[in-house]
């Protein structure tokens, strides 16, 4: 079965729970069986229209799905998935400069 890896600010989504088991031979299918799991996480990955937000990205391994087959990408017992969602923000700095981060959010 895959492990899916949730990162810290999902949490709270999953009972807390770092890593979920989910079942299923495509991303899609994995993603499904998470949201059949935990609902509350649905609108923090899918937007309205069922697609992944564009901030989320899903890495089997070390490959982003982006890079392959997108939620099609198929996946294996014993596959390790990881979420990553990005996260913007910025800061307004003495001076009128202003700087806007982007980094990813791990666990």
């Amino acid at each position: 079965m895959p492990v899916l890896r949730i990162p810290t600010p999902l949490r709270s989504y999953t009972s807390g729970q770092s890593e979920v088991n989910v079942s299923g031979g495509k991303i899609s299918e994995a993603l499904t069986d998470l949201t059949q799991q935990y609902p509350t996480i649905k609108p923090h990955i899918f937007n309205d229209g069922g697609e992944l937000r564009p901030f989320v990205n899903l890495f089997v391994g070390e490959n982003n799905i982006k890079d392959l087959q997108g939620v099609e990408t198929p996946i294996q017992d014993g596959d390790r998935l990881v979420l990553i969602p990005s996260i913007a923000g910025g800061c307004h700095c003495e001076g009128g400069a202003r700087s806007n981060l982007l980094f990813m959010a791990g666990g």
